[in-house]
């Protein structure tokens, strides 16, 4: 079976509600505490999600 934990903080969904989000055709998941650094310290995912740290932002 595949544990499935999120990509900062590594703790499982036995622990954690996680929500699943996509990128690059790959599925991951994030828990709701480490949901800012995805929205606002994207670099620091960089190295588990290889290509978003070239993303520029999105115009609003």
């Amino acid at each position: 079976m595949n544990e499935k934990t999120c990509i900062n903080c590594n703790r499982t969904d036995e622990v954690i509600p996680l929500i699943a989000i996509t990128f690059k055709g790959e599925e991951k998941q994030i828990c709701p505490q480490c949901l800012p650094v995805l929205i606002h310290k994207t670099q620091q995912l960089a190295d588990k999600l290889p290509g978003i740290e070239s993303k520029p932002p999105a115009e609003h």
